[in-house]
């Protein structure tokens, strides 16, 4: 085992589990869920409570090492997108959505506009 999930048997996670969501019971008659231990389902769930890291980009830049040696305090950085472009969410730095910058209460959040879709964030884990 290489240590990254099959594509194909991830697809058939996804589908799984939405059919699971949409039908409760269905996995019960569902042919390709297979059971393991006491009558568990092969869903998703089990990766429900994995932590993962969450990052929103505003943008990049490169600088050379003599740049970032010089920084100090009121330094400013150029990012190489322009003012009103969407943020772009990263979980686990993969590209997963983009969106507008929001304040909830004091705190800042994302309110997402765009969202890669499912099969083709499947198809990125590989």
């Amino acid at each position: 085992m290489n240590g990254k999930p099959d594509p194909e048997e991830l697809k058939e996670l996804l589908q799984d589990d939405k059919t699971i969501q949409t039908n409760p019971g269905a996995h019960e008659k569902h042919p390709t869920a297979s059971h393991s231990g006491e009558g568990s389902n092969r869903g998703l769930e089990f990766l429900y409570d994995v932590p993962l890291q969450i990052s929103v980009e505003l943008g990049r830049s490169k600088i050379l090492l003599r740049d970032l040696l010089k920084m100090g305090e009121g330094y400013v950085i150029e990012l190489d997108k322009l003012a009103g472009e969407p943020l772009d969410l990263y979980v686990n730095s993969r590209l997963i959505a983009r969106g507008e910058a929001v304040m909830v209460g004091d705190k800042f959040g994302i309110r997402l506009t765009d969202v890669v879709s499912t099969a083709d964030r499947v198809e990125n884990l590989g």
